[in-house]
């Protein structure tokens, strides 16, 4: 596993300076100092468990603490199987996973208590560190040792719900870095997907398509 965390940084500036120009907004950008031994040793004595090597390279060596929040002008029309995209929203905070975690659970516990259930399973043996903000999450797969690829815990039968995003969080952010972070709804990274088990494909005909429609030099 290897990725630039200055290509990264570059990227932010990017898709930032061009969503002004085009007339949104960004919200916030967010890149806290990383994240220490102890720091991470801490919250995985309290999980119980060890956090994923892509997910503390990642904490370690660029921030415990990131968020990029952007949204476009409302007038701008995009292309009928992108126009589901308003917005960019990636984050990630090392000291809220505990509590994200907690809120997985939850509805595992009172809404999601089946794992013989092909819905329900998929809530299952995961360790959400996303809120969507609707009641989704981003989460780590635990039931596949190794790199633990990231999948969709929908609340409420969305399209996107159990599909892999990543097979691992490096993957992850430089994948969904070069679509311009959007999401962090199903609806929004959806169209640059290919199937199920596919991830985000930065290199697919529809994400270079967004990004020539962005002007995104990503």
């Amino acid at each position: 596993m290897s990725i630039s965390f200055e290509i990264i940084r570059e990227r932010i500036d990017r898709i930032a300076s061009r969503i002004i120009d085009i007339g949104g907004e960004v919200q916030e950008i967010v890149i806290q100092d990383p994240a220490t031994e102890n720091q991470i040793e801490l919250v995985e004595h309290h999980l119980g468990i060890a956090l994923p090597n892509s997910f503390k390279h990642v904490l370690l060596n660029f921030s415990s603490d990131f968020s990029f929040r952007w949204f476009l002008p409302d007038n701008l029309e995009l292309l009928n199987k992108f126009r589901g995209i308003f917005s960019g929203r990636p984050n990630w905070n090392l000291h809220q996973i505990i509590e994200i975690d907690e809120g997985r659970r939850g509805w595992v516990e009172h809404v999601f208590p089946n794992p013989e259930d092909e819905y329900d399973k998929v809530w299952h043996n995961k360790l959400a560190f996303m809120e969507v903000g609707n009641g989704d999450y981003f989460a780590f797969d635990l039931s596949e040792q190794g790199e633990y690829p990231i999948v969709y815990l929908s609340h409420d039968d969305g399209e996107g719900h159990g599909f892999i995003i990543a097979n691992n969080f490096i993957d992850f952010i430089n994948n969904w870095s070069r679509i311009g972070f959007v999401g962090t709804e199903d609806w929004q990274w959806m169209p640059f997907v290919e199937s199920k088990q596919s991830g985000i494909n930065p290199d697919g005909a529809s994400a270079i398509e967004f990004r020539e429609l962005m002007n995104f030099n990503i």
